[in-house]
């Protein structure tokens, strides 16, 4: 299986899709200019409010909406973090290390939220959920540093190895290594990438998470009131390599050199041997329409998605719940008989739908109404297939067998909102409204804005971004429409096809591929 990750940096925003045998199975999109709540980030917080029959409180951390904290959240070594935390407010000028700080009696499991916490009270706390619809993000006081190979968690008293390394020598090994790197009062837990590793490269990662550490309670200590953002987790880029990156993958493709050089020297750091598959994209043709994701994205989202055979399945989202209906469409095949074909319709909605978990990231509790069947042993075969494709997934989930009523229940980590693509295009030409200028004219519209913009604006090199079909039309002929341009406003104008415009949708955008708003409702000839 080839492995390709993608990443299309735009000035508003990054979009990073993964690719498996040219498959779109992950997609992230992230704005660059809105805050952004990440998972991972620490923050000084403010209570704002107490819940004792919730056994909860809300902390200002600067979002829209008051986060959550529940008291299990506080974390057994919260009474530390409290000592520590007025120590280290109470200097300015000297940071107090954390290998001198005072251990505390742990917290117990069945305190109340009231003794621990007082309004307007500051703490440390860290995202472990995103906002998601009506909700602000959910909290802990167990605050966590994940690295490649390990997680660094200050106060921690123990060393913890994934589960998922099986052969007792390794585990031993690998205890017996960082126990002997570990720095005085933190806990570490070995993830499984940390198999067969040498200890100067644990150590040095390990040097690495305690320097975010302390640049963390380093901003802490400089802090003049809360809320504020004490750590925040690195760039979405790197951040989903972090936890996706595979020695395997055949390629990472980018379209911007900071972002490239980011993910390169991130990559250079963990497995030097695999730096060259970070490759720098200089083609025109925009980065997803060349790795054909657009087509893939705006096929994959939306309320229908068509597999096999004219099936498709019809995804919906609730407030409490995502729900999926699998449907045979218009397939005919009686010869194999009525139970076959359903469990061939169902089988293959089993891998369609694996793969929409993971590429919408759909959390919480998930339903799937599947064909009926009457074998016991082919709905046994349906389940066991589904198990099988979500092996791949890294979200933790639970998958429960179908109900006398056909229907399957999944549950699914859920750490940040559903990712929803509209699918659907607003015409760019009629803003809505239902009317358009005729279209034929649409070239010399186009032709009116160049004249604008090299003869008035200045501007000497463009790129106009319009549909594959617009563009064929511009290219076609010996003399061509874009021949024609060149030589009447100078051999800058250069034509590129975009998937991700409408058919009459148009982008200008200048030498340093910066976007050029042209588009007005009222489009005037001036």
């Amino acid at each position: 299986m080839t492995s390709e990750v993608i990443i299309d940096v735009q000035p508003k925003e990054i979009s990073i899709a993964l690719l498996e045998d040219k498959n779109l199975v992950e997609y992230q999109n992230e704005k660059r200019e809105e805050a952004s709540y990440s998972v991972g980030n620490i923050y000084l917080g403010r209570v704002r409010k107490l819940m004792p029959g919730l056994n909860a409180c809300f902390v200002d951390v600067g979002s829209e909406r008051d986060a959550f904290l529940h008291y299990l959240d506080l974390g057994t070594q919260f009474s530390s973090f409290e000592k520590y935390l007025k120590q280290v407010q109470s200097d300015k000028k000297k940071l107090y290390p954390i290998a001198k700080a005072t251990r505390m009696p742990d917290l117990p499991k069945e305190g109340s939220v009231q003794t621990m916490l007082k309004q307007g009270q500051e703490i440390l706390v860290q995202v472990v959920k995103e906002p998601i619809s009506t909700k602000g993000p959910r909290l802990t006081c167990e605050l966590s540093f994940a690295g490649r190979y390990m997680v660094l968690i200050p106060f921690g008293d123990k060393v913890s190895v994934s589960s998922k390394i099986k052969k007792g020598e390794e585990r031993t090994r690998l205890k017996q290594l960082v126990q002997s790197i570990r720095p005085k009062n933190f806990g570490v837990i070995v993830r499984t990438s940390a198999e067969g590793k040498r200890v100067a490269e644990l150590d040095a990662e390990m040097k690495v998470l305690q320097k975010r550490w302390e640049d963390t309670i380093t901003k802490v200590q400089k802090a003049t009131k809360a809320p504020q953002l004490a750590f925040e987790e690195t760039g979405r880029a790197v951040a989903l390599l972090r936890d996706l990156f595979d020695p395997t993958y055949d390629g990472i493709h980018v379209n911007d050199e900071d972002i490239y050089q980011q993910v390169r020297d991130y990559v250079g750091l963990i497995a030097p041997e695999k730096i060259n598959i970070v490759k720098l994209y200089k083609g025109t043709v925009p980065i997803f329409d060349n790795f054909n994701v657009t087509k893939q994205i705006k096929s994959s989202f939306g309320r229908t998605v068509n597999y096999k055979r004219g099936a498709y399945l019809i995804i919906q989202h609730t407030e409490a719940m995502h729900v999926v209906d699998v449907n045979s469409g218009n397939r005919t095949r009686a010869e194999n008989g009525q139970e076959a074909n359903a469990l061939e319709v169902n089988l293959g909605a089993a891998d369609e739908l694996a793969r929409q978990l993971r590429l919408r990231d759909m959390g919480g509790i998930i339903v799937v109404d599947f064909i009926d069947m009457n074998l016991a042993e082919d709905r046994q075969l349906l389940y066991e297939r589904m198990c099988k494709n979500m092996q791949k997934d890294r979200a933790r989930h639970n998958i429960l067998p179908l109900s006398k009523f056909g229907l399957m229940q999944i549950t699914r980590q859920r750490v940040r909102p559903a990712m929803d693509v509209n699918v659907e295009e607003t015409c760019p030409t009629c803003f809505g409204k239902g009317k358009i200028k005729s279209s034929i004219l649409f070239t010399d519209q186009l032709e009116s804005k160049i004249d604008r913009l090299v003869n008035k604006i200045g501007i000497r090199k463009l790129y106009l971004h319009v549909h594959p079909y617009v563009a064929a039309y511009i290219n076609q002929g010996i003399v061509s429409l874009k021949r024609k341009w060149q030589m009447k406003y100078g051999m800058g104008v250069r034509i590129v096809p975009s998937q991700k415009l409408a058919f009459l949708q148009y982008e200008f955008y200048d030498k340093d591929r910066q976007f050029i708003d042209m588009q007005e409702e009222i489009e005037t000839n001036s």
